[in-house]
């Protein structure tokens, strides 16, 4: 059985999870208005991607006879001054996650919860790739500055993202 604050605790992560598909849905739809379908793909990726991550949390809530409890959503910031403050965004974004993960790992620790420890060892190394991947678009894109040539080259390369994971 699962405890209670751990369980609020969860739900509170997939209300989480599930903003963060939001949040890269409207970061979507910025780069399409700007002409940047390469982008606009790679953040319908990691749209699904967040959305994997509610529901892997979802699944775990349901196993252990918890109750899910789902929340509102606030809405997403929409507009943005360029794909390079797009970037930062999700960069600051997936550091919010990876304390939130932390503080919820703390928490399972705390109540000796073993399943959900093992639950969110594997979110604590997700993380790990998700802010590496944002700094790495973040560093590609001051690089780029303000030329447009490399601007659209990345964009072809982040065009052909394949998977969600």
């Amino acid at each position: 059985m699962l405890n209670k604050e751990l369980e609020k605790a969860l739900n509170d992560q997939i209300k989480n999870e599930l903003y963060a598909a939001y949040l890269y849905l409207s970061m979507s739809a910025y780069f399409t208005a700007e002409n940047l379908e390469g982008f606009a793909h790679w953040m319908r990726m990691q749209r699904e991607e967040e959305i994997a991550h509610a529901m892997k949390i979802f699944d775990f809530v349901q196993d252990r006879d918890g109750r899910i409890d789902l929340q509102a959503l606030d809405k997403p910031q929409s507009d943005f001054e360029s794909p390079l403050a797009v970037m930062e965004a999700a960069l600051g974004h997936e550091q919010k996650v990876t304390q939130r993960i932390n503080e919820l790992y703390e928490l399972a620790v705390k109540h000796k919860d073993y399943p959900t420890q093992t639950l969110l060892q594997w979110f604590v190394t997700e993380q790990v790739e998700e802010e590496a991947t944002a700094k790495q678009l973040v560093d590609q894109l001051k690089l780029v500055g303000d030329n447009s040539a490399a601007l659209l080259m990345l964009d072809r390369e982040l065009g052909v993202r394949t998977t969600a994971e």
